[in-house]
């Protein structure tokens, strides 16, 4: 922020404020209807993906979907009303052919299946399906289609639920860590933060087509980092007005160094939230971009926010409590504890969380499937009664979607086909155009089992001249979706590193603490991600959570939250070096400015965790168990870096390195000081007060 736009917020706080609230208003406004408009299914698999391709290959060919999106159970095995549901789901609108599915085992209940035009917007089809059969209590619409609107419209209801869970803790919790009149500006922040972030976001949903589960990142993260950001600003303001009293120079010093790291922070997670998007996955995409968008705006809310605050409460932000804004508590005498014996603490904490982090290493990747769907929704009981009682009829684990000139060369395809392990029988292919075939085999084991997967593997690897086949269902999309990780997954995390190096160079000069931030980062995201396997994959707090366990975790949830706990760790981290940089520039020794620092900023940054936990962690409560899972290894991976890295790791580390902590090659800091990112002249702490005091 200029000095120029900062002495007219000062000068005028009533002003911006005002402004503030117009902007809040136009941006509910604009930006609120946005829920609505983002896409509630699918955005797992690369859109040019083999199976992707294989869909649009059948729909050409017939203007239908490929496989039926609407599966209907009736309690009844009386034909007469069997061809009564038929008949009525035929006439629902989008539902452009309807068949039998057979019987149940017991033949006491029948399937009738409905396939979606290709044209047809699966949501308003699945609705209308469902208000159809409203009143028949003999009746149970699932399938597909009406999975997709039922996780869409339990998002919605969850992003509610955790905002009715979490804001009475967070304003709580804000009345302890923030006092009184401070309360209100991490909320008023928090707001802006939010409605800011929709509004950019109905304008990228303009051009990119987003997933409406980032909207749980948007609010979760939104919140969490507006409180971040506003607690570290004003924890630094009551420290200058300590020095200097309700003047402007005291909102020009805390703009110049908290100010100055917040906007660092920002960076940080933006560009670490920011390489999701280098995987094709719609999914991944937009929670990089929502992530990345919602970090630069609650950076821009609170340093916007935040002076026009302090200049209008003045004073009156300032705590009673004794021994207000002094460094040497609790965390600088651990700091300085703990470099007592930094090799010690440094080599026991990394082993504690090395070990905490094995559980990561077996992680065994499961897709997005009939699981996720919360139980007690129509479509989770017609999949759970299907497996049940019908041995899974009705889903067609494996489709080929074949191009051929000639008829007879696609019977050879057949018949290989048929032979290959798993297949239960062969199928006859059928004809769809004069050069389109559709051949549907039945695989044994589930839908997107490994079984399937292998069939996928052997059906790509099967070749017949003359035939063009792509495969698609549930296991070849799967089976695509890990290629395209796999083949994204260097890119990203070379750019994760670089990208974080970089803006920590930039802000510290130093390229031997830019490495260690990624190092210790590296151990935090283990530990994380330990915590999801050690959970979800083991099946372990099922009554808590209220999930289904399916053996795994999903993968791209696996990546969201990796991403996410390293830009939170690299978040945390600048909050306390910036603090220790700006002490040893001030004169202080290494192991002192390094405990100074901790002392200034260990409080903080512990509040700011954990009320960043209780932001996130609401996803926990999420029914959609992907979308839990990113809470709970968010909310674990804040907390450690919060209590064992921060307080133990980094000073110990910092101990042990003293003075090369701050290595840089000659070469690369002439490079740094002409970018000229300083803060300005970093005077000593005796000092400040006369220096400050002659800011206009």
């Amino acid at each position: 922020m200029s000095l120029t736009l900062l002495h007219r917020i000062i000068a005028r706080p009533r002003h911006a404020l005002v402004g503030l609230f117009f902007f809040v208003l136009v941006a509910g406004a604009l930006g609120g209807p946005v829920a609505g408009a983002l896409d509630s299914s699918g955005g797992f698999v690369p859109d040019d993906a083999d199976s992707a391709r294989a869909v649009e290959r059948v729909e050409a060919a017939t203007g239908l979907a490929p496989d039926p999106g609407l599966a209907v159970l009736v309690d009844d095995a009386d034909p007469g009303r069997v061809a009564d549901v038929s008949s009525r789901l035929a006439g629902v609108d989008g539902v452009a052919q309807v068949a039998p599915g057979g019987p149940s085992q017991d033949g006491t209940s029948t399937l009738v299946l409905g396939t979606l035009d290709a044209s047809a917007v699966e949501d308003d089809v699945a609705a209308d399906a469902i208000e159809e059969f409203a009143d028949d209590g003999d009746v149970t619409v699932g399938g597909g289609a009406v999975a997709g609107l039922q996780i869409g419209e339990s998002v919605g209801e969850d992003l509610a639920r955790a905002e009715l869970l979490a804001m009475p803790l967070l304003l709580l919790l804000s009345l302890i860590f923030f006092g009184g009149r401070a309360a209100l500006l991490p909320l008023v922040v928090g707001l802006t933060t939010v409605l800011g972030t929709f509004l950019t976001l109905s304008g990228v949903n303009q051009v990119y087509g987003l997933s409406v589960f980032a909207l749980n990142l948007v609010i979760g993260l939104g919140l969490g980092l507006a409180i971040d950001y506003t607690l570290f600003l004003l924890t630094r303001y009551r420290e200058e007005l300590t020095r200097h009293g309700a003047t402007p120079a005291a909102i020009v010093a805390t703009m110049r160094t908290a100010g100055r790291t917040v906007v660092f922070s920002a960076a940080t997670v933006a560009v670490a939230l920011a390489t999701l998007t280098v995987f094709p996955m719609n999914f991944l995409k937009s929670m990089g971009i929502a992530g990345a968008v919602v970090a630069v705006v609650a950076a821009l809310a609170s340093l916007a926010v935040s002076p026009a605050f302090f200049a209008l409460m003045g004073a009156r932000l300032q705590r009673r409590s004794a021994g207000a804004g002094s460094a040497e508590g609790r965390w600088y005498r651990l700091s300085h504890a703990v470099m007592r014996r930094p090799g010690r603490v440094a080599a026991a904490t990394a082993v504690v969380m090395v070990v905490l982090s094995a559980p990561a290493l077996r992680a065994e990747w499961t897709p997005v499937d009939e699981t996720v769907v919360p139980t007690g929704q129509s479509a989770r009981t017609v999949s759970d009664r299907l497996a049940e009682e019908f041995a899974g009829t009705g889903t067609t684990p494996v489709t080929v979607a074949i191009e051929a000139d000639d008829a007879q060369q696609v019977a050879e395809y057949a018949a290989q086909a048929g032979a290959l392990d798993g297949v239960r029988e062969a199928a006859e292919p059928v004809a769809l155009d004069g050069s389109t075939w559709q051949l549907a085999l039945p695989v044994d084991g589930a839908a997107a089992g490994e079984r399937a997967q292998d069939v996928v593997g052997e059906l790509r690897d099967l070749r017949v001249d003359g035939v063009d086949a792509l495969v698609a269902g549930p296991a070849a999309a799967f089976v695509d979706q890990q290629a395209a990780i796999g083949g994204s997954l260097p890119l990203a995390i070379a750019l994760l590193v670089l990208l974080t190096l970089l803006v920590l160079w930039l802000m510290t000069g130093s390229v031997v603490l830019p490495l260690k931030a990624v190092v210790m980062n590296t151990l935090t995201v283990g530990v994380a991600l330990g915590a999801l396997t050690f959970v979800y994959q083991d099946g372990r707090l099922t009554g808590l959570l209220g999930y289904t366990p399916n053996g795994g975790i999903e993968p791209t949830d696996f990546l969201v939250a990796a991403a996410l706990v390293f830009a939170l760790s690299t978040d945390y981290g600048v909050f306390l070096l910036g603090r220790i940089k700006e002490e040893r520039e001030a004169g202080l020794s290494e192991s002192e400015a390094v405990a100074t620092g901790l002392g200034r900023t260990g409080a903080v940054v512990t509040a700011a965790a954990l009320l960043l936990a209780v932001a996130i962690g609401a996803f926990s409560t999420s029914s959609i168990s992907f979308i839990q899972q990113i809470g709970v290894a968010t909310a674990v991976g804040v907390l450690v870096d919060a209590f064992v890295v921060r307080s133990l790791l980094v000073p110990s580390l910092m101990g042990l390195l003293g003075k090369w902590n701050w290595w840089a090659p000659m070469w690369l800091r002439r490079i740094h000081d002409r970018v000229g990112l300083s803060e300005g002249p970093v005077v000593r702490p005796d000092e400040r007060s006369r220096v400050l005091a002659d800011t206009p």
